[in-house]
């Protein structure tokens, strides 16, 4: 079962039957005169008269790409680039797509200036936080329609008013939104990427309104309205925009069915398995993407086991990442970073697919944590007659990779009374996770809390950053009281940070 469409959707029937016919006859170069041209260029134009309607924009303000993160950093660079006379400010949300963070950083690091609007626990941005980062010689802003891995739909068209109010150009991701919604008005500048939708990969979508200043970053191309060079891939194109017109005619039906299936997760997730918080904004989310997270997992290890047992998921979790750092999404709402779970359906997922889901889900986390000695609830039995548990290592690969990830369990001392700590309440104990990665950390602080008596504080040693963003979580979590963060040198370590927790509940 594949519960991976946030991260690129199955081919649609009818982009592949679009992509035969196409392949066939607009293989030719669409600038020819000749007949093959023509017909090559009649098959373009009609693809860019359909991905215009569907968006909501004109025909001549849409440029094809390779793709939809480079959509996302010709359209951010060259917005920049046409406003450079208003200034060198750029304004973006906390959650935003990579490849928005990439461009703000090689700005920032060509000496402009950024600055990043805050996300409520949720994942929402707001827009009055959001305005008031606007200033005079802010030459762009970007937010996403609605995020990536946690699905939260983002106030677009408030922002975009205010931003209009102030005179601001505002980009607009809406790679997780298209053909599934309409994007509220006011965008100046919009993305989409066609294998989030079910066309081919290979094809990314960028409209420009008409009196926007742009200024294309890259040479001089009199192809695709000067603001992308290269030969464009026609029939993935017209696969595309045939696909994009199916998934918007059959959006509103399949919406309802696949909201309703991924409110069944959210519900029965936490019934189901013990400590789990299901992240982003409950109400205004997407129909499809549901996240979760479990305390004390190893994400990999769990996506592993989920693939043993026939499921296709995703995370944010830094261990499955490829620079092994926390999710800057799930860091940024002050959730927990590790042993994250993104289920994101597909146009046309059975409701029996679902149930075997959650069937299976319990006893796989609860194999994982199995080998960790952790009091936590059973899971529920499983349904009679319902589909076995896959087999596979889930205890004794979490073990191996738990327990001795970055050289064995994390080591702790106790320290007397006496601490000098304003925090520290009768009895300290001192946890050593130094070289430890998450969620090792926070492991050992579940099973020393009990050591210190009510408003006594435990001490955590740790060096990994995912450390600073997941015990705040998991105190949110467990009615724990986060002290804050001290050098670690003064409970005795070389290297990191010392995290403080008052236990205030048994």
């Amino acid at each position: 079962m594949y519960f991976d469409a946030a991260s690129t959707a199955p081919l649609h029937p009818v982009a592949r039957q679009a992509l035969t016919a196409a392949l066939d006859e607009g293989w030719a170069d669409p600038a020819r005169l000749y007949r093959s041209g023509r017909q090559a260029r009649m098959l373009l134009d009609a693809a860019r008269e359909t991905v215009a309607a569907v968006l909501g924009t004109r025909a001549d303000e849409i440029s094809f790409t390779a793709s939809g993160t480079q959509a996302v950093q010709l359209g951010l660079l060259g917005a920049l680039a046409g406003n450079r006379r208003r200034g060198g400010h750029f304004v973006h949300s906390a959650v935003e797509h990579s490849s928005v963070l990439h461009v703000a950083d090689r700005h920032e690091s060509a000496g402009g200036e950024v600055s990043v609007a805050p996300v409520d626990r949720g994942g929402r941005a707001d827009p009055a936080a959001f305005a008031a980062l606007l200033r005079p010689d802010t030459a762009l802003a970007a937010l996403q329609s609605a995020n990536h891995e946690v699905g939260t739909v983002q106030p677009v068209g408030e922002v975009a008013a205010l931003c209009a109010g102030a005179g601001v150009p505002l980009l607009v991701d809406a790679a997780q939104s298209a053909g599934r919604a309409d994007v509220p008005a006011g965008w100046s500048l919009l993305t989409a990427s066609a294998h989030k939708w079910g066309g081919p990969p290979g094809v990314g979508v960028l409209a420009v309104r008409k009196g926007v200043r742009y200024a294309s970053p890259l040479p001089a191309d009199e192809r695709e309205g000067g603001r992308v060079p290269g030969y464009v891939n026609v029939p993935a194109i017209v696969a595309a925009a045939a696909s994009l017109r199916a998934v918007r005619a059959e959006a509103e039906r399949e919406n309802a069915r696949l909201h309703a299936l991924v409110e069944r997760i959210r519900t029965r997730v936490p019934r189901l398995v013990p400590e789990v918080e299901v992240v982003g904004d409950p109400v205004r989310r997407l129909p499809h993407i549901v996240t979760f997270s479990c305390l004390y997992v190893d994400g990999e290890v769990l996506l592993t086991e989920l693939d043993r047992a026939g499921f296709a998921v995703s995370s944010g979790s830094s261990c499955t990442s490829s620079t092994l750092t926390p999710s800057h999404v799930l860091a940024a709402m002050g959730v927990l970073t590790e042993g994250n779970v993104r289920v994101s359906l597909p146009y046309g997922t059975a409701e029996a697919d679902v149930e075997r889901f959650l069937t299976v889900l319990p006893d796989l986390v609860a194999g994982v944590r199995a080998p960790l000695g952790l009091d936590l609830p059973a899971p529920k039995p499983t349904a009679i007659g319902a589909a076995p548990r896959a087999e596979g290592r889930a205890g004794a690969e979490s073990e191996e990779r738990q327990a001795t990830d970055g050289g064995g369990s994390a080591g702790a001392r106790s320290v007397g009374a006496g601490s000098e700590r304003p925090e520290a309440s009768g009895r300290v104990t001192v946890i050593d996770a130094l070289g430890k990665r998450c969620p090792l950390p926070v492991i050992e602080l579940a099973k020393r809390i009990g050591e210190v008596p009510p408003g006594g504080t435990v001490v955590v040693l740790a060096d990994d950053e995912a450390a600073r963003l997941d015990i705040p979580a998991w105190c949110g979590m467990r009615g724990q009281e986060y002290a804050g963060e001290a050098p670690a040198a003064e409970y005795g370590g070389d290297r990191g940070s010392a995290y403080l927790v008052v236990r205030r509940t048994t």
